[in-house]
């Protein structure tokens, strides 16, 4: 079993896109506009852009969330986020 490695600063860039900075010092952008474009969890968020701003960074630096209309978190983790940033830094190398 792997080790979470826990995010030191997570902050929005535009919709849907957050840049995020691991303990370990790997930094990337995460574009999760795929993921909420789809499912009601994430309605709260496509009716009101500018609630994408309230991001928050759980305390011990495990996931990121977002409080909708009735207070529950909606949350991604601190592992697939770093999965996905990988990923998508990747897709960017071969591109350029």
């Amino acid at each position: 079993m792997t080790e979470i490695i826990a995010m030191l600063s997570a902050e929005p860039v535009i919709f849907g896109v957050v840049k995020i900075v691991w303990k370990d010092g790997f930094s990337g952008i995460v574009d999760l506009r795929p993921i909420l474009a789809k499912g009601e969890m994430f309605n709260f968020l496509r009716v009101d852009p500018a609630r994408f701003d309230d991001l928050k960074l759980e305390d011990y630096g495990h996931c990121i969330f977002w409080l909708d209309d009735d207070g529950d978190e909606i949350d991604f983790g601190s592992d697939s986020l770093r999965q996905r940033a990988e990923r998508q830094a990747r897709l960017l190398h071969l591109a350029g």
